[in-house]
């Protein structure tokens, strides 16, 4: 369908908007931007910053006019052509690949015992450290990297392995200051992770098990896409669940009346959705307008390379009342934080199950008195994702 853009406004240019001050703190930066267009051209990171909640979810919507398959994308740059940056039916050829290792039946099955281990693992480790210890770093990170690590069937690597291979690829993702530094990490973990996946299919078609390398081993999927494919996976799929239990227990134990609720009425997936509302892990990523079209009522030029902001969508008055407020108790009305359409996330099932049913309640009963620690506090940074980088904890 072709739309009609006679008439649309001009996009405005957000000249002063620097990488920088989108990494301490974007929000007030979204804040201002909105109040005069839904959608901006920003120099600094080279697209079109799509910030209103409508707009984005339109963008979500329509791969006709929004392509995901973005040209000089960083993403296949630092981790392949994967289906993230494909439109269907080459998309949902790969997503259905995936079959049900993901879905709850699976993690009914499979995957709730393997979070249970996995957090007694490093609920010890927490312990062990002390109060005072960084929550981030002792328990959210490699609670989540060694869950992902036994979903994904990395017999051959340590939850170790997963961090750095996670960070240094969406890391490449989000070099929108084009540092040759980043891009040589990035690199370099493509390489490890192409090489242990290499190693591991002959295994796994051999000696099956319910893992996802596994599920993939016996599909027709080329190499490339598998390996491309893994490793988005490797990257939302330890950021989400690592920031989303950082971020929720921050936000509880800032907010100590919506804790004493929470713990009353357990009320864990109230505060998870609100938390990943909040602060998305995932607060940008690309699409590529494949025609001169209208969007928010203004003109978006064939080719324009777009950012759709969810992280400012989430935070729109238009749609959510107080919205720079951590509220569990606000009207439930879907944020997009696990995007939309037909690029759902597909492990939001996988980050649900293991941050919600397990980490935050066991987290918080095995950890009395838990508190922030008033000398210490917390560090958040991130755009293209945000989350809490440093959660410095006391309890007993």
């Amino acid at each position: 369908m072709t739309v009609e853009v006679t008439g649309a406004r001009p996009i405005p240019a957000a000249d002063r908007v620097t990488i920088p001050d989108l990494y301490a703190d974007p929000y007030p930066i979204y804040q201002r931007l909105r109040s005069t267009a839904p959608i901006h051209w920003v120099p600094a990171v080279n697209r079109y910053l799509v910030i209103g909640y409508e707009a984005c979810h339109t963008v979500e919507l329509d791969q006709e006019r929004f392509s995901a398959d973005e040209t000089g994308s960083l993403m296949k740059r630092s981790m392949g052509h994967s289906m993230l940056r494909k439109d269907d039916p080459e998309h949902d050829v790969e997503r259905k690949a995936y079959g049900g290792v993901l879905r709850p039946k699976a993690i009914k099955q499979h995957w709730r015992a393997v979070f249970e281990r996995s957090f007694a693992t490093y609920l010890a480790r927490l312990k062990d450290a002390g109060p005072g210890a960084d929550l981030v770093s002792e328990f959210a990170a490699p609670y989540a990297a060694e869950n992902l690590r036994v979903v994904l069937g990395f017999r051959n690597a340590g939850q170790e392995d997963m961090q750095r291979w996670s960070q240094t690829l969406i890391d490449g993702t989000g070099n929108y200051a084009d540092d040759p530094d980043v891009w040589a990490l990035a690199e370099r973990s493509s390489a490890e992770v192409d090489a242990a996946i290499d190693e591991m299919l002959p295994v796994l078609r051999a000696d099956p098990d319910a893992s996802l390398l596994a599920q993939l081993a016996g599909t027709p999927m080329p190499l490339e896409s598998l390996r491309a494919n893994l490793k988005m996976t490797i990257g939302g799929g330890l950021n989400e669940p690592r920031d989303a239990i950082a971020t929720t227990t921050w936000a509880l134990l800032s907010h100590p009346d919506q804790l004493a609720s929470v713990l009353a009425g357990q009320r864990w997936s109230d505060a998870f959705e609100e938390s990943i509302r909040w602060v998305a892990p995932i607060s940008m990523y690309p699409r590529e307008a494949t025609r001169d079209t209208e969007l928010a009522g203004m003109a978006v030029p064939r080719g324009a390379r777009l950012g759709v902001v969810v992280g400012a969508a989430n935070r729109d008055p238009a749609v959510f009342t107080d919205p720079e407020s951590y509220d569990i108790d606000r009207p439930k009305k879907p944020h997009l934080a696990f995007g939309g359409g037909n690029h759902f996330c597909a492990g939001a099932w996988i980050a649900r199950a293991s941050v919600v049913a397990v980490a935050l309640p066991r987290l918080f009963a095995e950890l009395p008195g838990l508190r922030l620690d008033p000398a210490r506090p917390a560090v958040v940074g991130g755009w293209v994702f945000r989350g809490v980088t440093d959660l410095p904890v006391l309890w007993g």
